[in-house]
Parts: C-alpha cells; sequence; structure tokens
C-alpha cells in the first residue's frame, strides 16, 4: 500500500487556457476518481476576487492590512472553495476513505489549466462537509496537502534520484529592499551539512561545499543561463524581489534579477525567460536534463495575475516547460517565512523525504514559527506526481542514507587516528550511537516492508556498518563493545539471508565476519565454525558465478570481487589444504578484471578497503599473503 494516498482532481473548460474571466456562469467540468465528471462553478466574480486576493498582500496601497481583516477575508474565502469542492461527491468519499487510516498523509493533485482558476487560492480551503476537520483549514486541521500541476498529453519523464547539486541564486538590485541572503545561504549550508565531512582545512571544507552548492550573487537571467549550460543543477533556489512586468498595469509578476554588465536599474525575468535559462543546452551543444526542483523564494512567483494573455504565473510557467517540481509563493512573503522555507524544504528534500510531505511539514512550520501571519497559505507547489514517484523517492532517500553513513565513517576514522581523549571516545560513542538509530528508522520505513530485495539491503547495511562500528570499539579499547558489534553485524547478514538466500555477498560477508579473530577467537572455536558454515561457502562460489554469467557489467564487478574474497575463504573453508599459489591466482585475476571493469571508482575502493581489514583487523596467518596480493592487484595500474 502507497504511504501517500493521491486524490487527482481535475477542471476542465473548453476554449484556451487564457482570455477568460472567472465567473459564477461558467461551468467547469471536475474530474475526480473512477467517478463521471461533475459541473461545478465558481461563486466568484473575477474583479471581485481581485480585489479580496489584495487584502491578502498585508498592505495595499501603501497601507497596512489588519491581521483581523486578512484573517476574515481567508476564512471566507477558504468557506467558498469549501462549498466548491462539497460539490464533488467523489472527492468528499475519497477524502473520507483516506481519513479511514489516520496516520496516512493525503495528496490533492489539482490539475489546472485555465489561467483565471490559478488566481483561486485552493490551498486556503477549509475542509468540505462531512470530512474530517470540517469547519477548519484543511491543509492545517487534517494531515492533507495539495499540489498543482499543469494538464499534459502525455506523462512528463523525469530522474528523482540524481547526485544533489544546488544552484542557489540571488539578487539584490540597490532600487529595492535587501533581500536576506545570509539567511538563506546559512539555511542551505546546514540542510547540506549531514553530507559534507569534516576537514583539518578550512579550504578543503570549501571544496567540498562547493562541490554540492554553488553560490551566484548579483544574479543576472544570462549568469543563471551559463552556470546551468556549464553544470547539471538538480535543485535550484532563487531569491529575488518578485515586481510587476513593465506594460502589465500591476498583473504580472516578474522576478528582479540585477541588470546584465553595464545595465542601469534591475531587469524584470517572466517565467518563459527564466524557464529557457534553467533549461538551455550544455556547453557541449547538447541537451541537458532540467533542475528537478526549483524553489523560488520571491513574492508572487506563483500569482497568476493577468489572466487575458497567454502565460501564467512564472511557477506556472516553469512546469509548463517540463520542470517537475517548482515551489513558489503566491501572495507577498515575510523574509523570515522564505528563510524558514528554504532550511525546511531543502533538509528535508535532501533527507530523502518525499516532497509531498514536505510541502505538509512546512505549512505546518509556517503556521506555528508565524502565528501573525497567513503565509503558510501563501506556498503553492506545482508538482509532477508520476506512478513510481514513491520508488524514485525510496531509491534517493537510499542514496542519501548511505552517503551520509560515509561521512560519519569518516568522522571516525580521523577520529581514531587522534589521540584517544575522553572527548574523543565521547564524540565516538555518540556517532555510533547516531549511525544505529539512523540506521533503525531507515530499516523500519515502509519502503523496507514492501519490497523485500529493499529490505534485504537495508537489513545488509546495518550488518556492515555494525562490523565498521566494532572495528572502531576495538581500536578505541572498548573490546566488549567491539564483540557485541561483530555478533550484531553476524546476526543482521545472517537475519538479510532468509530475506535474500541467493546474494552472494550477503553470504559471503556473513563468512567472513564468523571466521574473525573476534569470533572464532582460537583454533577449537574457528573448527566448528568451519564445520557448520563449510557448505555455504560452495553456496556463495556458485551464486557469484551464476552471477558473473548472466549479470550487468556492475554485477559482474561485484561478483568478483565476491570471488576473489571467497578464494581467500578457501583457506579456512575449505575441506582439503589449500594450495596457497592457486589461490593467489585466482584472487590476482578477479582483481584485475575488477579494476578492467570498473565504471565506478567506489567499487575499486570498497573491495580494496575490505582485503585491507583481513589485514588490519582481522590478522590471520593463513590468509595474510591472499589479502596483500589482493590489495596489489587492485591497485596495480
Amino acid at each position: 500500500m502507497s504511504d501517500i494516498y493521491d486524490i487527482k482532481l481535475e477542471f476542465l473548460r473548453t476554449g484556451p487556457a487564457h482570455n477568460q474571466l472567472l465567473s459564477p456562469l461558467t461551468p467547469y467540468l471536475a474530474l475526480c476518481g473512477a467517478d463521471a465528471p461533475v459541473s461545478v462553478r465558481i461563486p466568484l466574480e473575477h474583479d471581485k476576487l481581485l480585489r479580496r486576493l489584495d487584502r491578502l498582500r498585508y498592505e495595499v496601497d501603501g497601507s497596512a492590512v489588519s491581521a483581523s481583516q486578512s484573517t476574515g477575508e481567508l476564512q471566507e474565502l477558504g468557506e467558498t472553495v469549501a462549498r466548491v469542492l462539497a460539490e464533488i461527491p467523489a472527492l468528499v468519499s475519497e477524502l473520507g476513505n483516506a481519513r479511514n487510516n489516520a496516520s496516512r498523509l493525503v495528496n490533492i493533485r489539482l490539475v489546472i489549466s485555465a489561467f483565471e482558476l490559478g488566481l483561486v487560492p485552493f490551498e486556503a480551503t477549509m475542509a468540505p462537509a462531512d470530512t474530517s476537520g470540517s469547519g477548519a483549514h484543511l491543509l492545517l486541521s487534517t494531515p492533507t496537502t495539495m499540489t498543482r500541476e499543469v494538464r499534459r498529453g502525455r506523462p512528463l519523464q523525469f530522474e528523482w534520484n540524481r547526485k544533489p547539486k544546488i544552484l542557489f541564486a540571488f539578487a539584490s538590485p540597490r532600487e529595492l529592499a535587501a533581500v536576506p541572503a545570509q539567511e538563506h545561504l546559512e539555511a542551505l549550508r546546514r540542510a547540506i551539512d549531514p553530507w559534507i565531512k569534516v576537514r583539518e582545512s578550512h579550504k578543503e571544507s570549501l571544496r567540498d561545499v562547493r562541490e554540492m552548492l554553488t553560490v551566484l550573487p548579483n544574479a543576472t537571467a544570462s549568469e543563471i543561463s551559463e552556470y546551468c549550460r556549464k553544470d547539471d543543477f538538480t535543485h535550484v533556489h532563487i531569491l529575488a524581489h518578485g515586481v510587476p512586468m513593465p506594460r502589465s498595469e500591476g498583473r504580472r509578476f516578474g522576478l528582479a534579477l540585477s541588470a546584465d554588465e553595464g545595465g542601469v536599474g534591475y531587469s524584470v525575468v517572466d517565467g518563459q525567460s527564466l524557464a529557457m535559462a534553467l533549461k538551455g543546452l550544455k556547453s557541449s551543444g547538447l541537451a541537458k536534463k532540467p533542475p528537478t526542483v526549483v524553489t523560488l523564494a520571491t513574492c508572487d512567483s506563483g500569482n497568476t495575475g493577468s489572466v487575458l494573455t497567454p502565460g501564467g504565473s512564472i511557477a506556472h510557467e516553469l512546469h509548463a516547460s517540463d520542470i517537475p517540481w517548482v515551489i513558489a509563493s503566491q501572495f507577498p512573503l515575510w523574509m523570515r517565512a522564505s528563510s524558514i522555507a528554504a532550511e525546511c524544504i531543502y533538509r528535508g528534500l535532501l533527507s530523502g523525504d518525499d516532497p509531498r510531505a514536505v510541502l505538509y511539514e512546512l505549512r505546518q512550520r509556517l503556521r506555528i514559527d508565524l502565528p501573525g501571519t497567513h503565509d503558510w497559505v501563501s506556498i503553492v507547489a506545482y508538482a509532477t506526481i508520476s506512478d513510481d514517484l514513491e520508488s524514485k523517492v525510496d531509491a534517493f532517500r537510499s542514496r542519501q542514507t548511505k552517503a551520509k553513513m560515509e561521512v560519519m565513517f569518516a568522522r571516525m576514522d580521523d577520529l581514531v587516528a587522534q589521540n584517544q581523549s575522553d572527548e574523543v571516545k565521547a564524540e565516538l560513542r555518540k556517532l555510533c550511537t547516531d549511525i544505529r538509530n539512523d540506521l533503525k528508522i531507515w530499516f523500519n520505513e515502509p519502503a523496507a516492508q514492501r519490497n523485500p530485495k529493499e529490505r534485504a539491503e537495508r537489513m545488509g547495511m546495518r550488518a556492515a556498518s555494525e562490523k565498521r562500528i566494532a572495528i572502531f570499539l576495538k581500536q578505541s579499547g572498548d573490546v566488549g563493545g567491539s564483540t557485541d558489534a561483530y555478533r550484531l553485524s553476524r546476526d543482521y547478514y545472517a537475519a538479510a539471508l532468509k530475506v535474500e538466500p541467493e546474494n552472494h555477498w550477503l553470504m559471503t560477508q556473513f563468512l567472513s565476519v564468523c571466521a574473525t579473530p573476534d569470533l572464532a577467537t582460537d583454533a577449537a572455536e574457528l573448527e566448528s565454525t568451519v564445520k557448520t558454515y563449510r557448505r555455504w561457502w560452495g553456496v556463495a562460489w556458485q551464486l557469484a558465478q551464476w552471477k558473473l554469467a548472466n549479470g550487468t557489467t556492475a554485477d559482474r564487478v561485484w561478483a568478483h570481487g565476491t570471488l576473489a574474497e571467497i578464494e581467500l575463504l578457501r583457506v579456512v573453508y575449505e575441506h582439503e589444504p589449500v594450495a596457497a599459489e592457486s589461490a593467489m591466482e585466482a584472487i590476482v585475476e578477479h582483481c584485475t578484471r575488477i579494476r578492467e571493469l570498473s565504471e565506478d571508482p567506489f567499487q575499486i575502493m570498497s573491495t580494496t578497503r575490505q582485503f585491507q581489514r583481513y589485514l588490519d583487523h582481522w590478522p590471520r596467518e593463513q590468509w595474510k599473503d591472499l589479502a596483500q596480493a589482493a590489495i596489489d592487484a587492485l591497485k596495480r595500474r
């Protein structure tokens, strides 16, 4: 069962998307679920709605709007939208069904192409009658969020599981108020911190940060285009003022970016021009992937404004130009709210949280932290919800969790190399606890329960992490804790094998841990271990051979790694005495093939690290020379 319950609600009318004013006389077809279309009308006059929306802008004609007035306006608009939604029986039924599981997040996928509907603040809706939370704002009182999307003839294909690379572009022209660039930069820096290694020098740390975060101050449209040609940014965060487009009579909004070199003042860029800058060709002339997510910390970037001519809000235009996710603001946004949004969005997205859940958390956070504002309703998200979005998010979360673990283990490497002061030992213990807690949460997520292969992989990750923790604890003098960690590692590998018994890597790692001197402490105990698991050694060899013959290039690389390690373990698990020369020859051959086939440096690094453990942490005379031969072969040019 999906963790997020999507309800698709689509509004249609005849005619082009533009040049149609809102009117209670205009019929729309509402489609929801498998029910027949329902005819609905929006009981709002266009001109009156614009005046009412002005009262949600905090200031009208230079005069501040009182909190009571804006709250009352938001309440009335929310009730109006709720009455429209209540006329759609399928939606009411779907919301009722979704609430059968109170812990399940509901997302209303609002598909609207008519520009005049883009003006309606659907996010302010009260819960429709006969649904949970009736009488209160739906997106605050129930675990519900809402996304908008442009109707397309065919699904938009996009890749979510990409290595994160963020462009932060901001502009603060002298003619306008300063933007909170420093606050946003600090928010983004905190969001990426779990994936930045602790370095000895500031220069090295800065290099790591720049691999993940690029900052473009005083951004112009041409500079954004140039940066996007050079790099494939997965996320683009733009901080700028939203201002009326020239000659739009204040009803069409653009971004106030810095003027090009030599220019005076600032340049107002519309959504279509910004989309072209973000999606331009690479420097080589080849097509490039657009950013997966664009966040606009810009007032009115989600405001449709005029509906008389083609072109919607900036966010609408970006989404219509095939950018999968665009998060913007449909009203003016307080600067404090924009900083909160930047941190909340990027912390959640980079951790691998589902973007729909991130939106829900953001609205809650804005409502709690800024109770005197209605910035929570300003947030509007144009989003592509593909059928496989959850699996894409799961894959990205796995990537980010593994990368985060590597950063923490690298820190443990550094600490073990230092003098073992009380402070160092305390940090080591904290890192061990953090790693175990993070992996426990990761393993217990619904994704691991749905997919046995994913569950086995995550359990294997826990096993591998306990193995590394055991090494660190022993190096820091905690022998008892180290032995306990080795036992946990062995048990986790065994549990993973019950889920995926045909996994040659899991089986080989299980055999490796069982044979370590820390568990098989003397000759008698080693013999007992060998006698118990001798047949597993042969099974692991056969499984790896099958993968070598039938797998992809990456599968073959890992299969060669398994076979090299199995040859090393042969010296303890085989019945007959093993000829060291033949075992060494086979190991060198497998490691040479790894070096030749590998397309990812991690594959060589990971295999080398494993064989180094046999020398440094699991010393046995039987395999010492074999482990050294494997390392030499992997490092040979």
